[in-house]
């Protein structure tokens, strides 16, 4: 099946109503067991030129895929990823991560040049985790949701692509120190070798331990199985 290309209908609309920069921003790893969230963004303004060949939701294509556009979306965009940690996961709860991971990568943006002056934010999905977590020297910046942005927005979907392919890179490095996690394969996901692996040897500090199911059987800090914690 063909990805849905994503078009700058909406990035130009904004720019043509007077924004001079639309921010893109899309999350990874949200759903994951282990490992960080990762929160990409990717900045355009009036001179943005025509979506980059074959750039699509990072979802909907290959690794090897998002890899190549990573060179291409850089100079295309400017682009920022921003992570927090399973332990932030674990003790703040995923939506605090998230706004701190987004909060990091507008951060990088500003430190790279990246004006927030007549700034917007198109955000992937349909809750705005970003807003409150921004600090004060970044407010107020117009955050809009939109459902399936990373879709349809090119530069939301610039946004995944640089997340996921980052998040992936921290992810197959961790394997190397823990194979049996199988984390070059699952990036933390909740696989059945993954699983398997938290049963036998239990759970790494890269785990989200209050994500970890009944499933796994796994005693946590001296305590009983765990009971059903669902992410």
């Amino acid at each position: 099946m063909t990805p849905v290309r994503p078009s700058l209908r909406l990035e130009k609309s904004l720019l043509a109503a007077g924004r001079v920069t639309v921010i893109g921003v899309d999350e990874v790893g949200r759903g994951a067991i282990a490992g960080p969230v990762a929160v990409g963004a990717a900045a355009v303004t009036i001179d943005v030129r025509r979506v980059p060949q074959g750039l699509a939701d990072s979802k909907l294509l290959s690794q090897a895929r998002r890899e190549a556009l990573v060179p291409v979306v850089t100079r295309w965009a400017r682009t920022a990823v921003g992570m927090a940690s399973a332990q932030v996961v674990d003790e703040q709860g995923i939506v605090a991560a998230l706004g701190l991971a987004g909060s990091r990568a507008i951060g990088t943006l500003v430190q790279d040049g990246v004006s927030l002056d007549g700034a917007v934010v198109v955000l992937d999905g349909s809750f705005d985790w970003l807003t409150r977590a921004l600090p004060a020297e970044h407010r107020p910046l117009d955050v809009q949701v939109r459902v399936k942005a990373d879709r349809d927005c090119a530069s939301v979907a610039a946004a995944s692509v640089v997340a996921k392919v980052a998040r992936d890179d921290l992810m197959i490095a961790a394997h190397d120190e823990a194979p049996h996690y199988a984390w070059a394969s699952n990036k933390g996901y909740g696989s059945t070798a993954h699983y398997d692996a938290i049963r036998a040897v239990g759970p790494h500090e890269l785990h989200r331990k209050t994500w970890l199911h009944a499933a796994t059987s796994v005693a946590l800090d001296g305590f009983a199985e765990l009971d059903a914690v669902d992410g």
